[in-house]
């Protein structure tokens, strides 16, 4: 896998939004942390334009991707907000100067679209706070990104959960994976995240649990939970109960629907939809193992 460029002070670095619609306000302190960092942001052009619950329409904020992605003078692109939108604006993304000139794509939730699409071209990205979420995280979640971008090691450790399977053997594989509801829907499509031989980072939030298990089946259906190294799930957070209960916690359906493979499956890593939101190299090879109650997931290399 190719590692972008680390950075260094004073490198450009790009704001775009991509999926719902974004406040000057709710991204300040973001900015001023980044500058913080000796980084100069660029802020695209219709970051904070509106078309509904859209950052502007879909031709506007491709438009302001593909500047970023273009410009060799920005370093790293940092993403405003998830929610949604990115799906409708990825097939009108030309990646060729990006797959020349490979720079960090910067976000979670609606991006996993992203990690996952570039993960198919070989290159690594960050797995990490939206800048909206800068205000709201904790320490660990922010100083976590700039140790990443900035090419300093990278290590968690991490409570060992009640559920885990498997646990007490170490793992190694590269890192893939993000939001579940974004890799289900990659599915059949030119994103369609490549799990085999890897370790698979999940984390959702404001789901059902009968959804939960459709995506997990509907995963399992194209082949992306067999053949894993490991399973790591994230932050599940309002995973709940349809007016007839489902009968099965999320715990219980995660490891129900992997039952069958073996390999081990580690709760409760602190990245998601939480102010816990660790980063995450994606595409990055890394080691996972339980030590009595304390987990380890580190990157290698």
């Amino acid at each position: 896998m190719i590692t972008p460029p680390y950075l260094k002070p004073n490198d450009k670095v790009a704001v775009v939004s991509t999926a719902k619609r974004t406040e000057p306000e709710e991204i300040e302190e973001a900015i001023a942390t980044l500058k913080k960092w000796d980084l100069q942001p660029v802020i695209g052009n219709h970051a904070f334009s509106t078309d509904g619950f859209l950052a502007g329409t879909d031709e506007e904020r491709a438009a302001d991707l593909q500047k970023m992605l273009d410009d060799s003078s920005i370093k790293a692109v940092f993403f405003t907000k998830g929610g949604y939108g990115t799906l409708r604006i990825i097939d009108d993304i030309d990646f060729t100067a990006f797959k020349q000139k490979p720079k960090w794509l910067i976000g979670y939730s609606d991006i996993t679209l992203l990690h996952s699409h570039i993960h198919n071209f070989g290159i690594q990205s960050l797995h990490a706070v939206m800048l909206q979420g800068y205000a709201k995280s904790t320490p660990d979640s922010i100083g976590g990104i700039s140790k990443a971008i900035f090419g300093e090691s990278l290590s968690y450790d991490f409570k060992a959960h009640e559920h885990n399977r498997s646990a007490n053997q170490s793992v190694s594989g590269t890192l893939v994976g993000g939001n579940l509801s974004m890799l289900y829907a990659t599915i059949g499509s030119g994103s369609e995240i490549d799990t085999d031989g890897k370790i698979l980072f999940i984390e959702d939030i404001d789901e059902y649990l009968y959804h939960y298990d459709r995506m997990l089946i509907s995963l399992k259906r194209a082949g992306k939970l067999t053949n894993l190294k490991a399973l790591v799930v994230g932050a599940l957070i309002d995973i709940k109960e349809s007016t007839i209960p489902f009968g099965r916690d999320a715990y219980q359906i995660t490891l129900e629907q992997t039952a069958q493979f073996g390999y081990p499956v580690y709760f409760g890593f602190p990245a998601g939809h939480t102010p816990d939101n660790r980063a995450l190299i994606m595409g990055s090879y890394v080691s996972v193992s339980q030590t009595g109650s304390t987990v380890t997931l580190a990157f290698k290399d």
